[in-house]
């Protein structure tokens, strides 16, 4: 008798074979093996021909889907099936939620089995849990399952319905979403509200005092009883105080008299207060809360944090981390309790267990909140975990055990102060005890450091005190406009809004990023002016489909399909083929579309329009020489694009770039531009018979105002050839490129060793023996600041001397020599894994073909890609097969053109 288990990745599959007994066959789907068609060559000739086949969807027959099998899931979907001929029982032992259960029900349509079937659910993989889930197993429900499929259908629809709309008027390659055009408008939302932001200037005093020998800080908050004006005071649309209100505004000329009409004058504490505070630990995480708190704490995208929380969840490290629930169970509140009373004693213990729940409606409480995995929690230190898995499962160790800890008990302390008529407070906090800040404290990673800092000491002071003034400055201030969307901030709006649901949220910022409507820079998520102009078109002639009220009701009442409260067929029908369903309204508006308008994006004080064309945005104006047309640098954005800069690029285009000087060794004229992608220096002019002038970048924050004629005559030097490399005799050179400075080792067809160039070295004078000393270093791993640790040493290659080591990988374990890498096999461990065995894996391997850039591999990591994101299956596959951007050319026939158009997807 043998048992066939079904998972989605083969990670999970590892892990949970572990704990299985040997007459258990554990594989893995790679995520769903049947969806909508993701590209004309994928819908089946029988319906090729019917108008609502592009969809996926028959809209003319119940909404009824046409579900295939892609075309790199086939080699799966008959493997799984061999594997079911060997086997008498299946047990489909996907997640459990709405993905997880639809993919458990596409297996059984696709499979058919004969033997008894199961549907296994767990919330971790721990032996405990694993063994506990086998006894408890339950049907596939068939109502969450319709859930799932509906939200499909509506994405379906709403994507391939609105994004061929974009194309033609707008640009070719747009799309739209149910959640991501929501997401989109949020963003530029926020944008106007910085272009319409109106700085304000207000000046006050500051003073350092001191009492006992220990100082302390007072700033000015009244005048002859007057409030002074500070930054809420103003009105972000004006620059000036807001109407009705009555404070002083001082200026810097009135700041500083006031600092010398009371200077060395006798300060007398007029009034203290001392209020108790206590505060509360946050509970345990959720998917959105940890993507919050990670891009605050580990400066992680959405994206990052869900992929190193789905490999800790499928190596049995932590619960499942999809989900919208902060309760714990019984045995974890234990586990947390067990730790606090271990690590800090039992004062630190909250006199109750915590039992903490989800107000949201669409919670899944099956789930549990995001925990450490077992009946006892691993401390980060006994887990063998390091770099960026270590510093996401420590996060939520700490979240985790402070949430079962006792209360923060401090005192809040204000201390009022006079000179003359000019009034001062102080304000200070007193940790009395620490309770769970001792483990946790938001948005740092030192709970020990933190401490420090949030608390505030004041002297011991009392009415009628006459502290000293040490020092007194009058202090400038600036309002600041609205701050951009973080990932942080964007995720907690979209869940307080009810948009989408947190498990959908890092796909969705990922496609944001991905199709151009936005750009991640410095943390902040900056929407660009196709993001302005799509938005536009949506707000103007499809309002409902960019309401966050709109759009939070439809998830409600995909939830109530999901607990049969609402149907979907009826739904369906309202929502696109009524009356004033999608389809009407898109046939309706189309004709009411100026595309010339749609492409136009309007913001107050520019004169010129700002357009978007095939290339990406640029300015367009009526001059006396007649319509002037200047392409906007793509790192220029909407909020920052002022009358100056628009000035300055129309000029560039009229009268000819500015001139810096002369080459002094050929005479030529160098110019300083601004083109598509920033300021450059150029060499001569462009003429018939010098069409690509020498032309090179400025390095990263250098203003085009700074440039200098040899800081120039250096950049048109780059690449600068700094010798040879003493082994190989191949040239080292010093470059600027997309990511910066580097040097680069170049050795012909053998291929190119590059390194970063990083202050205080600097490209323009870096020499060849510092040159050498960077590339004799191991280059780092991408997204760390430290080489990869090896899982185990091997030995040297016996005809490279190269050293063999185990490493782990995405993917599982693998062997590494050169530019080929081995995976381990699924029943192969790393403690008995020899020198022999890896030389015996990287000869098969090479024989194939298979360095990094074989097909074969790229094949093979695709489709490994797909199985480890497979909570975010249903985005993933909504990603274009062909990526198009508005700044790619694009020369297609009508047929290519109508075969690529069912490629576009959405989130």
């Amino acid at each position: 008798m043998s048992t066939l288990v079904i998972v989605e990745s083969p990670t999970k599959a590892r892990t949970i074979r572990n704990f299985l007994p040997s007459t258990y066959r554990v594989e893995a789907s790679m995520g769903h093996v049947r969806d909508l068609p993701s590209s004309a060559e994928e819908i089946p000739e029988a319906v090729k021909g019917e108008k609502w086949a592009q969809l996926g969807v028959n809209v003319e027959a119940d909404f009824e889907p046409l579900y295939v099998i892609p075309k790199d899931k086939k080699k799966i979907v008959k493997e799984l099936k061999d594997a079911l001929k060997d086997a008498t029982e299946l047990i489909l032992a996907t997640d459990e939620d709405r993905e997880g259960e639809s993919i458990s029900w596409h297996l059984l349509q696709i499979l058919k089995p004969k033997v008894p079937i199961k549907r296994m659910v767990f919330h971790e993989i721990t032996r405990e849990a694993i063994r506990d889930a086998l006894t408890h197993c339950r049907d596939i429900d068939n109502r969450v399952v319709q859930a799932q499929e509906t939200r499909r259908i509506l994405d379906r629809l709403v994507g391939y319905t609105l994004s061929p709309l974009l194309w033609k008027k707008i640009a070719w390659g747009l799309s739209a979403g149910r959640v991501q055009s929501v997401a989109v408008r949020l963003l530029v939302r926020r944008e106007r509200e910085r272009r319409a932001f109106r700085q304000g200037s207000y000046w006050d005093l500051k003073a350092l005092l001191e009492k006992g020998k220990i100082s302390f800080d007072a700033k000015l908050v009244t005048v002859g009883k007057v409030k002074v004006a500070n930054g809420s005071d103003f009105d972000e649309n004006t620059g000036q105080i807001i109407s009705g209100r009555r404070v002083l505004l001082l200026n810097e000329e009135q700041a500083r008299a006031l600092l010398s009409r009371i200077q060395n004058k006798p300060w007398t504490v007029t009034n203290l207060e001392e209020r108790p505070v206590t505060r509360k630990p946050s509970p345990p995480f959720t998917t959105s809360t940890l993507q919050q708190e990670a891009n605050r704490k580990l400066r992680l995208g959405a994206r990052e944090t869900m992929r190193i929380a789905q490999s800790l969840y499928e190596r049995g490290f932590i619960t499942y981390m999809r989900t919208d629930s902060v309760h714990l169970s019984e045995q974890a509140i234990a586990a947390a309790r067990s730790c606090v009373q271990e690590l800090y004693g039992s004062e630190y213990l909250s006199p109750e267990p915590r039992k903490y729940t989800t107000k949201s409606k669409g919670a899944q409480e099956a789930h549990e909140a995001i925990r450490p995995a077992g009946s006892t929690f691993r401390t980060p230190q006994q887990t063998g975990l390091d770099g960026i898995d270590f510093r996401l499962y420590d996060l939520i160790w700490k979240r985790t055990v402070a949430s079962q800890m006792a209360d923060s008990r401090q005192t809040h302390v204000t201390v009022l102060t006079q000179v003359e008529d000019a009034g001062f407070r102080s304000s200070g906090k007193r940790i009395d005890f620490p309770g769970f800040l001792r483990a946790y404290v938001e948005g740092s990673d030192d709970p020990n450091a933190a401490l420090e800092d949030q608390e505030v000491i004041l002297p011991a002071l009392k009415v009628g005190d006459k502290p000293n003034c040490k020092d007194l400055e009058a202090v400038g201030h600036e309002t600041q406009p609205p701050a951009r969307y973080t990932e942080a901030s964007l995720v907690k709006m979209l869940e307080s809004e009810g948009v989408g649901r947190p498990s959908t949220y890092a796909s969705i910022i990922g496609t944001i990023v991905d199709r151009g409507y936005a750009k991640l820079i410095a943390n902040a998520l900056i929407p660009t002016f196709t993001a302005f102009a799509v938005t536009t078109l949506l707000e103007t002639h499809f309002p409902d489909l960019v309401d966050t009220g709109f759009t939070s009701r439809m998830e409600q009442t995909l939830d109530e399909i999901a607990t049969g409260e609402a149907k979907w067929l009826p739904y369906l029908q309202k929502f696109y083929t009524g009356e004033t369903g999608l389809a009407t309204q898109v046939k309706e508006q189309e004709s009411q579309i100026d595309a010339k308008v749609a492409r136009t994006v309007v913001l107050e004080n520019i004169t010129a329009k700002v357009c978007i064309g095939k290339f990406g945005a640029y300015l367009e104006s009526e001059s006396e020489e007649g319509l002037v047309k200047a392409s906007i640098p793509q790192d220029l954005t909407p909020a920052d694009l002022d009358p100056e800069q628009v000035e300055f690029l129309l000029k560039q285009k009229t009268e000819g770039p500015e001139k810096l000087g002369l080459h002094p060794e050929t005479g030529e004229p160098i110019y300083v531009l601004i083109g598509s992608y920033g300021p450059y220096v150029q060499l001569g002019e462009v003429s018939e018979t010098n069409k690509k002038p020498k032309r090179a970048s400025l390095p990263k924050g250098t203003d085009k105002d700074s440039v200098t004629l040899d800081m120039a005559v250096s950049l048109l030097t780059l690449p600068r050839l700094l010798g040879t490399h003493p082994e190989t005799g191949a040239k080292v050179q010093a470059n600027l490129g997309m990511y910066g400075p580097y040097v680069v080792h170049d050795q012909g067809k053998v291929g190119k060793d590059y390194r970063s160039i990083k202050p205080p070295d600097d490209v323009l004078t870096i020499e060849i023996d510092r040159a050498l000393e960077m590339l004799a270093q191991p280059k780092a791993v991408r997204g760390s600041s430290k080489t990869a640790t090896p899982l185990k040493e091997l030995g040297a290659h016996p005809e490279s001397g190269e050293p063999l080591n185990v490493y782990d990988g995405r993917y599982g374990p693998y062997v590494k020599h050169g530019d080929i890498n081995a995976s381990l096999s699924k029943d192969e461990s790393v403690e008995n894994f020899t020198l022999q065995r890896a030389l015996e894996l990287l000869a098969t391997k090479e024989a194939a073909g298979g360095g990094k850039s074989s097909s074969k591999s790229k094949k093979s990591t695709k489709t490994a890609a797909k199985s480890e994101t497979a909570t975010e299956k249903t985005a993933a596959k909504k990603t274009t097969a062909k990526k198009t951007t508005t700044g790619a050319k694009k020369t297609t026939t009508k047929k290519a053109a109508t075969a690529t158009a069912t490629k576009k997807k959405t989130t």
